[in-house]
């Protein structure tokens, strides 16, 4: 008898579904070129290659993978490319479907970091980003009105979407603190057995839970099954990937480099961050602009609009962000390298540990499947996560529509308004042509984004800017 010894390296068995991992880069590569139009677009994307074309893996499953995906700090479209490479062809899967998500609009975003950074101010390259920002600020309209509907199905819900737009908005509380305290109110409330909770909010791409016929099947891989011993050693690895470079910048360069701040700011970021880009952006736009400087709130709205119209998660402003950062604060480097460096420093922390909660807490959810108390921490969050976009939208139209805002501080209050006399009719004409295209005329995010840019060149031109 010759049993091999339980220590020994053997050969992984065959995935039992036949498809190379050559098909899957293929695949994936195709996804990651289509992903435009945010995360419901994105998501939509994988649902009809994976599921309606490929049958890969069956609707019910891809759906359990999104809701844990949407309960996870960081974007949940790129971890759902991750989640479903990884339970298609173990972590190199996982790897090179999240990383393929990631690649296109990383190297997009830096050549619009330079294009920017080099042209910015002269009068035809801001008058493009003039028009974006029109466009952009009716795309975040549409986001708040679409996650709405799907999210906010009964008048706890809405309460609570209400509750964190007050909060984010008049009283400046952290926006970590918010989904916290909606995640545990939906968490108990679907223990308790309330009916408000009983319903999965999110993006996903369709109400039907139907198991289809897929190559993966409904059993649990091996590779997916949980353990301590694995658990440790996923962890020793993406934490030392992600936390040794930060731990670096600290020795060497010390707390007020531009580097270590980028970098520990980032990671800070990627622990807290729920709920998809838009969400996002509110609680950077509170650090990156108020606090460090490092962008002005109508770069903020530039830095969105180049994630709007390239592939990738929208969440890659974040690389526009640190790019700006070291630009500005170059120390003895050239400025264009300090940008670059920057730029993928807070790409790095910012999608490593993505990976890790992936690869990390997959498989004890994939064991977990049909757990409500997790469904009904999802409906809280979602529903949080439509206030704290609302208070993005309001952001964003107040430092679009008006040159300048009055702080108003005081009786519990913190927040911006308006000085209505300020008001640009321009970007006023022009946002209200973007949201009347795209809620009464149905026009695509890139038509209306590249219409929009083409009429702040036509109103350099003519000198109306």
């Amino acid at each position: 008898m010759t049993d091999v010894p339980a220590n020994r390296n053997v050969a992984a068995p065959p995935l039992s579904h036949g498809v190379s991992f050559g098909e899957a880069f293929r695949v994936w590569l195709r996804i990651a070129m289509l992903s435009f139009g945010g995360p419901a677009g994105q998501i939509a994307v994988m649902h009809r290659i994976l599921v309606d074309e490929k049958r890969w893996i069956s609707d019910s499953r891809f759906l359990h993978a999104l809701n844990y995906c949407m309960l996870l700090p960081g974007p949940e479209a790129q971890q759902l490319a991750t989640y479903i490479g990884w339970l298609m062809h173990r972590t190199r899967g996982g790897i090179m479907a999240g990383g393929l998500f990631i690649l296109p609009g990383a190297v997009a975003i830096m050549a619009l970091s330079y294009i920017y950074a080099g042209f910015g101010n002269v009068g035809i390259v801001a008058a493009l980003f003039f028009g974006l920002k029109a466009a952009v600020l009716a795309i975040v309209i549409q986001a708040v009105v679409r996650v709405g509907k799907r999210a906010l199905g009964n008048d706890v819900l809405r309460a609570m979407a209400v509750a964190a737009f007050v909060a984010i908005f008049f009283l400046d509380v952290p926006f970590p603190v918010i989904i916290l305290l909606a995640g545990l109110i939906g968490y108990f409330g679907a223990r308790a057995g309330s009916a408000a909770f009983a319903g999965g909010g999110g993006h996903g791409p369709s109400k039907s839970t139907a198991v289809i016929d897929s190559l993966l099947g409904d059993e649990l891989p091996e590779h997916a099954r949980p353990g301590i011993a694995r658990a440790l050693r996923v962890s020793a690895v993406w934490l030392v990937l992600w936390l040794v470079p930060v731990a670096l910048l600290l020795l060497i360069a010390g707390q007020g480099n531009v580097f270590t701040e980028i970098a520990t700011f980032f990671s800070k970021m990627a622990m807290v961050t729920f709920g998809g880009a838009y969400a996002v952006l509110a609680y950077v736009a509170q650090q990156a602009v108020e606090q460090y400087h490092w962008v002005q709130p109508r770069e903020m709205l530039d830095g969105l609009g180049m994630a709007e119209t390239t592939p990738g998660p929208l969440i890659m402003v974040l690389q526009f962000v640190g790019f700006m950062a070291a630009f500005r604060d170059p120390g003895s480097l050239p400025p264009m390298l300090a940008g670059t460096l920057g730029g993928l420093l807070a790409t790095w922390v910012t999608f490593t540990p993505c990976f890790l909660w992936i690869f990390l807490g997959a498989p004890f959810i994939e064991s977990m499947r049909g757990n409500k108390a997790l469904a009904g921490a999802l409906s809280a969050i979602t529903a949080a996560v439509v206030g704290v976009i609302l208070n993005l939208a309001i952001w964003f139209a107040i430092h679009t529509l008006f040159r300048q805002t009055s702080p108003v501080r005081g009786f519990g209050l913190s927040f911006d308004a308006p000085v209505l006399a300020s008001a640009d009719p321009w970007a006023v004409a022009l946002s209200l042509a973007a949201a009347l295209a795209i809620f009464r005329f149905n026009v695509g995010v890139l038509q209306t984004l590249a219409a929009c840019s083409a009429a702040g060149v036509v109103l350099h031109f003519t000198g109306a800017l």
